[in-house]
Order: structure tokens, then sequence, then C-alpha cells
């Protein structure tokens, strides 16, 4: 089937799997004769990868679906993918009379037909798992042209008590190392010199003969690929073997997300989290101990059931005592399905409560980040000029150690590595001046 002349925008929400998802929908609509847009006014199929880690999270999709309906053109479909389409199924075409299809992330292969089905009419759902998919004969459109996030694992084995993914991404699974190593040399040769490996625990990756850090090995001897990052891992999966790949691949950046979601044990365990306060230590004292200069960011949840103004002090003194360089911190959202919404009510935190320990985390993560980050003004660091920044007239630009640094500067200038001193911080982010004895390299030659 080719289609012609028809339109397509997709509206991305969520993780960096739900861009990636996004990217192999595209290309397999376009290869089918979809030309992309950028507003949904101009499509005539409009597609809204959903995430459902959140409540909040899919009620902003409830509400864009209705704005959607509002704008756009006559004879459009609307369709929705990803995770919320997956929970919900059939669900989402009641509440929105005027989607057309609901579709999870393993049913993507039948996409160009789906909307085909939809065009002549019909209203249709794919939420199906299949444990084989990887997708491997999609091109993926890639709406980033300066780094790309490659996909190494799908779906979770872990089943914390607070998390959908399992139920939306079903179980996990690893592409093979040699499948993996092609993409990243298609992504290198189309001038792409920075590569993000994905995975729901990424670090856990193995498929059946490589584990994750023969993978780090292989696609970081890609010729020409210059950084090497991945995310997000589990800190049980950091075997002395990953590590080591880490500290003496050249191309592996010093910066580890690494979630850690409360920093006590009792909660811990609530979450199933499978190690204690103790364990999450231990595995950050391995790694700093063979990456010097690491960065390390993370996710914290407060507010879950049973959490104690100790157990939340506990969190806090972890997140003081490691020295986060930033974290995305969250109140506890339940999620029909999952076992903490089944916890007793007794231990649930008022919302009053859980707002006000949010507010104190994010204080301290805040003042910690801008204590560190003052130590580091005059310094210089090489970075990569992503894109133009939100505000004036800006560049934004990463470090190896994941620090976001905005210089004045041309837009000739994004993609390439430059040289910079870091002037100025507002705490979470730096203003840095272009350092001139050093001439830029090019992402691509």
């Amino acid at each position: 089937m080719t289609t012609t002349g028809q339109t397509v925008y997709i509206e991305t929400y969520g993780c960096q799997m739900n861009v990636s998802d996004s990217e192999l929908m595209l290309g397999k609509l376009a290869a089918e004769g979809y030309v992309p847009v950028d507003t949904p006014d101009e499509a005539d199929v409009i597609l809204v990868n959903t995430c459902a880690i959140r409540d909040h999270a899919e009620q902003r999709v409830i509400g864009r679906l209705g704005e959607l309906k509002r704008n756009m053109r006559p004879g459009a479909i609307v369709g929705v993918t990803g995770c919320m389409a997956q929970r919900l199924g059939p669900v989402l075409l009641e509440k929105a009379r005027h989607v057309s299809l609901v579709i999870g992330p393993d049913g993507y292969r039948a996409l160009p037909q789906l909307v085909q089905r939809a065009r002549d009419g019909e209203r249709a759902v794919e939420t199906s798992f299949d444990l084989e998919e990887h997708y491997e004969d999609f091109a993926p459109r890639r709406y980033d042209k300066v780094k790309a996030w490659i996909p190494v694992q799908r779906g979770c084995d872990y089943k914390c008590t607070y998390c959908i993914v399992p139920f939306t991404r079903g179980a996990e699974r690893s592409r093979q190392l040699d499948d993996v190593v092609r993409e990243a040399t298609q992504a290198v040769a189309d001038g792409i010199l920075e590569v993000t490996l994905l995975g729901q625990t990424v670090n856990s990756y193995f498929d059946g003969s490589n584990d994750f850090g023969a993978l780090l090995r292989a696609v970081g001897a890609v010729p020409g690929l210059r950084r090497l990052r991945f995310t997000s891992p589990h800190p049980n999966d950091f075997t002395d073997a990953v590590i080591s790949a880490m500290a003496e691949v050249p191309a592996v950046c010093e910066h580890v997300h690494l979630p850690m979601q409360s920093g006590s044990t009792a909660v811990l365990k609530r979450m199933l989290r499978r190690y204690t306060r103790e364990g999450y230590l231990e595995c950050v004292a391995r790694l700093r101990e063979r990456i010097p200069g690491l960065a390390l960011t993370t996710d914290i949840i407060v507010g879950f059931p049973g959490e104690t103004d100790a157990d939340f002090a506990e969190t806090v003194s972890l997140v003081q005592e490691i020295g986060f360089d930033d974290a995305f911190t969250f109140k506890f959202s339940p999620r029909d399905g999952t076992p903490a919404t089944k916890m007793p009510d007794e231990w649930q935190v008022p919302d009053d409560v859980a707002a006000s320990r949010l507010a104190t985390l994010i204080e301290v993560v805040r003042a910690g980040s801008r204590q560190r980050n003052l130590t580091l003004l005059g310094s210089r660091r090489e970075v990569l000029v992503e894109k133009a920044a939100r505000r004036g007239d800006l560049l934004q630009a990463r470090s190896r150690d994941y620090k976001t640094v905005l210089l004045s500067g041309d837009e000739s200038t994004i993609g390439q590595y430059v040289t910079v001193e870091l002037t100025g911080t507002t705490g979470s982010t730096f203003t840095g001046s272009i350092v001139r004895d050093r001439a830029p390299l090019p992402i691509a030659t």
C-alpha cells in the first residue's frame, strides 16, 4: 500500500522511548508516502503518542484531544498511540468519540493499514503484545539531527509496585547486539555523532549472548561515534563488567541517570525496588571509584503509601550525602492495576503532606546543585551545540557530563563541538562563552 499526498503530524508525550517510537512511526508512514507536517491543522492524520506513567500525563492528553477536535481539518483522523493507548484500549474510543485509532507500542507494524481503515470510516484498536517485535526493518525519521535515540530493549521485568510500564510495554526483551551496532553505524553515516541507548532498565540488556557491557564496547567502537550515553539503568544491574566498559570505552560519557526513588529502605521495600539505601550507596561508590568526575542525576518519588516523616527525612539526607547534579522529583501518582493501589488506606499520604515534602525536596536538590555548579565557574568544557535555546538569541549546548550551557552564537554552530568557559549559573544551567583558541570540530564531514 502506497499513499501519496496525505499529510501526518505526530505529537509526543513522555519519555525518550516515546520519542524514539514516534520516529519509528513517522518513518513507517513516510515510507508509505505520507508527508510529515509541523502543525496538526495541516494534517490528514494526527497521532498523539502518549505516556501513562502518571495520571497528570493522561489528563493532559485527554485535554489535548479536545483541543485537536476543535481545530482539525475536515476529513482528518485522530489516533492515540503509546502507553496510554495500551492501558485504556477501547475505553479511549468511548472517552473521545472523534478518536479513530488506539494503538499500543507493539502495534506500529500495522500502522499504515490501520490508518487506512480509519480513513475508510472504521474505528480500530490494536493493543496486543508482541514479544519478538523490535521494528528492525523500520527506518526511523529522526526529529533531532544532532543526536540519536536508539532502543536496545523493550518492556520491563522488575514490576515495581507503583509502575505501569510492565502493563503497557510488556515483558523485557533485548535487541541483538549486531542490530544495535548497525543502527548506530547508520546514525553516524547520517552525520549524528552522539547516540543514547534506550531501555526501561537498559543495563539489564542481554541478547542471549551479550550483556550491556559488551553492547557498550561494541557501539562505542563504531568508527566516528564521539559520544555514547544510555538511560535509564537500574542500580542492581551495574555489574563489574558494565562499570568496566563505562570506564574503558572513550565514547561513554561521564554521566549516569540513576533512579533512586526513595532514600528509605522501608519505602524501597514497599516499592519492590529490590535494593536498600545501603545498596544504592554502594552502587554510587562503585561508579564513582571507576569513573572520575561522574555526574549523577536521579528520579525521586515522595508521598508513596506508608512514607513517614522519618522516611522522607532519610530521602533528604541521602540526596545531600550523594550530591546529585540534578533530580526529577514527583508526588506519588496511583495507577490503576498496579499493586500500590491496593495498599491499606491508612498508608495513604495526604496530598498536602506530599506537596509539602515535594517542595522541600526540590529546594534541597536545587540548593545542592547551585552550590556545586558555583565551584565550576571558570572551568572549561567541550560541549555539543544542540539547538536554539527557548529564550533570547542563545544556543543550548551540553557537556559530556550532561551540564546544560547557554551561549551566544550563530545557528550555524548547531551540530558542532566547541570548547566553552563556564561564566555563570542559574543553579541548574550555565552560561558560557566559546573559547576561540580552539577551532570547533564539525559533527559531520
